[in-house]
């Protein structure tokens, strides 16, 4: 094959998500919360990174390039409504013995039920938990901390996700949980505020979604922008407008005064109603 026909090859690739179809619609808000979540390298958990980009051999004094290859992990539907601190479960052999064969194994995080306490909600939530994730917790002295500081790639979980848009939507919104309390509200957001300025507000607005669910929620807009008003609503709009003006329209295309036409109606429509002389 010439290296014409690879760049004639080269031509047709395969469109992503966001070129085609509803997804092309999305705004680059949300772009970029998707790549964040789905395309971003998540911090190692299950294996320890070796740094640099080459390694010699200590016996044989062979050098050999680095390659930091993650670990493939199994995201169960049960880790969306809980938090794992990014971890995972992974597959792979156990030795139970010299002389025996390897059989399959899974190595699972070990999960516990918890109480986690948000001050920006001023609420306490139970929720299901691995024993990282209430150390990552404790390290960033917080369960609001740990949130707003963790990218997407490594909180992974839609809970840990939509939580994160509720709060960063409070701090918005100057916490509404403290609205009776003005001391606690400014201490609040002087200590949390400072996380706003990553964000802007769209991009606030469409974190932590799904793909199909941005496409339903694009949908959604696209939607109400495009709604057909019923024709009553503009000829009783238009007709509000020239009784303000002082006149109306009548079907022969002559000019009429309101009160005048209104008058005769009501003469018409009411039968004790004096009779004009003739």
């Amino acid at each position: 094959m010439t290296s014409k026909s690879v760049k004639t090859l080269g031509i047709f690739r395969t469109p992503t998500i966001f070129e085609k179809g509803i997804g092309a619609l999305l705004p680059a808000a949300y772009q970029k919360f998707y790549k964040e979540w789905k395309e971003t390298s998540p911090t190692a958990v299950h294996y320890i990174p070796e740094e640099g980009k080459w390694r010699r051999d200590e016996i044989t004094g062979e050098v050999k390039p680095i390659q930091n290859i993650p670990i493939p992990l199994i995201w169960p539907k049960e880790h969306n409504n809980q938090l794992w601190g990014g971890e995972g479960i992974v597959q792979g052999f156990q030795v139970r013995g010299k002389y025996k064969r390897r059989v399959p194994h899974f190595w699972v995080p070990f999960l516990r039920r918890s109480v986690v306490y948000s001050e920006i909600l001023n609420k306490y939530m139970s929720v299901v938990v691995t024993d990282r994730a209430i150390s990552l917790i404790n390290a960033h002295y917080g369960f609001d901390h740990y949130l707003l500081k963790t990218p997407a790639c490594d909180l992974k979980s839609l809970l840990a996700l939509r939580l994160k848009r509720k709060i960063l939507t409070e701090l918005l919104h100057d916490c509404p949980a403290y609205e009776k309390d003005s001391a606690k509200q400014n201490q609040v957001l002087t200590e949390y505020g400072k996380y706003l300025s990553t964000y802007t507000p769209e991009e606030i607005e469409w974190y932590g979604y799904t793909y199909p669910e941005a496409c339903k929620k694009m949908q959604a807009i696209i939607a109400e922008k495009n709604k057909p008003v019923p024709l009553k609503h503009i000829y009783r709009a238009q007709l509000l407008e020239k009784l303000k003006a002082g006149q109306e329209t009548t079907n022969d295309g002559d000019i009429q005064d309101s009160e005048s036409t209104a008058t005769t109606w009501l003469q018409k429509i009411n039968p004790f109603g004096k009779k004009q002389e003739t």
